[in-house]
């Protein structure tokens, strides 16, 4: 008879939020994965009902502290799209600036604080910095350049204010974007170290028998990598507007976790994130870019999720480009934002958040007031597709000591940088009592 075992995570460790890793095997396999969301939802789709339409940025921003600006971008993309609004193109650029900053800030946390400890085998970036003090030190260095674009053009680091429907409160004068330049040009020749750093590290081999390969969900555009705008698309066909959205993705309940599964209607679990755009849009990333992926013989096609790491160093890069071609080509816009009239009509959008794909869905009536709200975010979307990862690697692993089990499986969850707090509505919650396990 097969003797099961069990891996218990009871907090996961170096992820943004509280959840939980329950597996359990034997020798005929895997039986059981769940990975918990036991943090309570906040209910933000539910509170923002009633609330005027100008106050969704500021309220979405509060969603997550880490990349804010994708919240507010969405709500503000979402609104816009009701109201039939385009703001001109200085505009546009503005917000590409901004998003460039928090890609930065976010992608270099995850890569150097949360993710390079599993890496290199210390339980955190403190240890770390211990025996590689430069690493750390460079890693901080470049999320500096990162939060200066966001507290510029979003009034503050953390939970930007400057952003509305239609554009900013505030636009930066020509000479404060300029008297950033040597600071992010400085930044970037780090960011470039970064991606020779990480190609470097020792990755678990691990991919996909042909019958289990990732679908890659993420935006597309025709003349830039996607940040803000673009149409939904995967490696299997898909091609929508992001108005298509709920026709083609369903959220699901399941008994374990307060954050509901996101699939894909016909075909079930994906993959959205920095892995999902490289692979569907590498050939827009910057000329010097897609150069010095050659140089280190980086695929534009990766199916390695322990690899993701150098795919987000390589999107900071990218970030660093484009925010510089930015700042070199920026005119002031006459306004900071353009007005429209308000009318009742709903409206969606999506963009990408450092962690992948992020819809919203707004309904408001003729006074403004929001009627409906819906936020579909990254982690989510991700949840079925990091439980089938832990269900197709763990036979590859199971000969590795307990311990080293253990990390290995939790390294898998980082590969995804969830961000667990982001779960902004949840179904009823079964409880399950007896014989069977009680679901927190």
């Amino acid at each position: 008879m097969a003797k099961s075992k069990t891996i218990k995570v009871d907090y996961l460790a170096r992820v943004e939020g509280e959840g939980a890793l329950y597996i359990r095997y034997d020798d005929g396999g895997v039986q059981d994965v769940k990975l918990k969301i036991f943090e309570p939802p906040r209910f933000f789709e539910a509170f923002m009902r009633g609330r005027d339409y100008l106050e969704a940025p500021d309220i979405t921003a509060r969603i997550c502290g880490i990349c804010p600006v994708a919240y507010q971008m969405s709500a503000v993309h979402a609104m816009e799209n009701a109201l039939a609004l385009q703001p001109p193109p200085e505009l546009r650029a503005l917000r590409r600036l901004i998003y460039c900053g928090e890609w930065i800030e976010s992608h270099v946390l995850h890569i150097y604080m949360l993710h390079a400890p599993d890496f290199l085998g210390y339980p955190s970036a403190v240890a770390m910095a211990k025996d590689h003090p430069k690493i750390v030190q460079d890693g901080l260095q470049i999320k500096k350049a990162g939060n200066a674009l966001v507290r510029l053009l979003g009034g503050r680091e953390v939970h930007p204010i400057n952003v509305r429907v239609g554009g900013f409160y505030r636009v930066p004068a020509p000479p404060e974007l300029e008297a950033l330049r040597e600071q992010l040009a400085e930044a970037r020749t780090l960011a470039e170290e970064t991606v020779r750093w990480t190609a470097s590290l020792p990755f678990p081999k691990f991919e996909r028998a042909a019958a289990d390969q990732y679908e890659f969900v993420a935006l597309s555009h025709p003349r830039e990598y996607p940040m803000n705008e673009g149409r939904i698309v995967s490696t299997r066909g898909l091609d929508i507007d992001p108005g298509e959205f709920e026709q083609h993705f369903r959220e699901e309940h399941v008994s374990y976790s307060h954050a509901l599964h996101s699939v894909l209607a016909a075909r079930g679990a994906y993959m959205v994130g920095p892995m999902a755009r490289y692979n569907l849009n590498s050939d827009r990333l910057s000329a010097r870019v897609l150069q010095l992926a050659d140089d280190i013989g980086f695929p534009p096609f990766c199916a390695n999720p322990f690899q993701s790491i150098v795919v987000r160093s390589l999107e900071v890069l990218h970030a660093f480009d484009e925010a510089l071609r930015i700042i070199d080509g920026y005119r002031q816009p006459e306004s900071p934002y353009t007005s429209c009239e308000v009318r009742a009509s709903t409206g969606c959008a999506a963009t990408e958040a450092p962690r992948g794909l992020l819809y919203h869905r707004y309904g408001i009536d003729d006074a403004g007031k929001i009627t409906a709200a819906r936020i579909v975010p990254p982690t989510s979307q991700n949840q079925k597709t990091i439980e089938s990862d832990l269900r197709l690697m763990l036979p590859q692993f199971m000969h590795l000591p307990e311990d080293e089990l253990r990390n290995r499986c939790e390294q898998a969850i980082r590969n995804y940088d969830p961000c667990i707090s982001c779960s902004t509505h949840f179904l009823r919650m079964h409880l399950e009592q007896g014989a069977g396990e009680l679901c927190r």
